[in-house]
């Protein structure tokens, strides 16, 4: 059976993984607004043992709400990893759905909506700023250029379709996951999206596009870093070109 003839099965339960770091500010508000828009699902705060005391926080969320949980790590290892240790939290309590969300109040609740709707007849779904219906607000021309112009170096580095393949709002099948190959991911930043977009593609399942409405934070200081951007940068170069020379071999 070929990708476009497979029927993905029913979603099943829907854990959203919120990764944070000095999120103090920002976390009640966020899972407040998530329990609002997607009452049945559960969330799964993942503290890189802030200093600020968001893991305090978490703890009294979880406290008040059986539907929250928390798991604290020792330290801040990056989003990759805070990831991959969500991931494996709720991938051994059978969640069906994972789904990827900011604790800094950029991702809107509401389109998660419409993001486990697509769900129903994809693979992933990515909560897309750059597809037709997509809007970022508060962005200087600035972040935002370079941000399309990163999409774009994608895009033509690995060949894959996707307008959106750094987006950090994207909503995962439970069998996505575990068929991509998680242990073999060592991606730190924000370049672990697109590791995974393009293991998603390689893997030849089907992602989806979802048109949201992307909101600069108000509270707190973004993560985002030339450390991060290089650290994107050079493993896209390497990934397009290892994918060039092996499709010459393939001639």
């Amino acid at each position: 059976m070929t990708s476009a003839e497979r029927r993905p099965g029913p979603l099943g339960p829907v854990a959203v993984i919120i990764p944070t770091y000095n999120e103090r500010d920002n976390l009640e508000s966020i899972a407040s607004r998530v329990r609002s828009n997607v009452p049945a699902a559960d969330i799964l705060i993942v503290d890189d043992n802030s200093p600020d005391g968001t893991g305090e926080i978490a703890d009294k969320l979880a406290a008040s709400d059986s539907q929250i949980h928390v798991l604290h790590r020792a330290g801040k290892g990056g989003l990759g990893a805070a990831y991959i240790a969500g991931f494996g939290w709720a991938l051994e309590r059978d969640y069906g759905v994972l789904v990827e969300m900011d604790a800094d109040g950029s991702h809107d609740p509401r389109d998660l909506v419409a993001m486990l709707a697509a769900l129903e007849s994809a693979d992933l779904v990515i909560g897309s700023r750059y597809v037709p219906g997509g809007t970022v607000v508060n962005w200087p021309k600035s972040r935002e250029a370079l941000s399309r112009g990163a999409n774009a170096y994608v895009r033509l580095m690995l060949r894959i379709g996707v307008h959106d393949a750094t987006a950090g709002f994207r909503a995962y099948r439970a069998q996505t996951l575990r068929q991509i190959g998680l242990e073999h991911v060592d991606s730190r930043g924000y370049c672990f999206q697109i590791d995974l977009t393009l293991r998603t593609v390689q893997e030849h399942l089907k992602v989806a596009e979802v048109p949201i409405t992307f909101t600069e934070r108000a509270r707190g200081a973004s993560k985002m870093s030339r450390a991060v951007v290089a650290e994107a940068l050079l493993r896209v170069t390497q990934w397009g070109f290892a994918g060039l020379v092996g499709r010459r071999r393939g001639r």
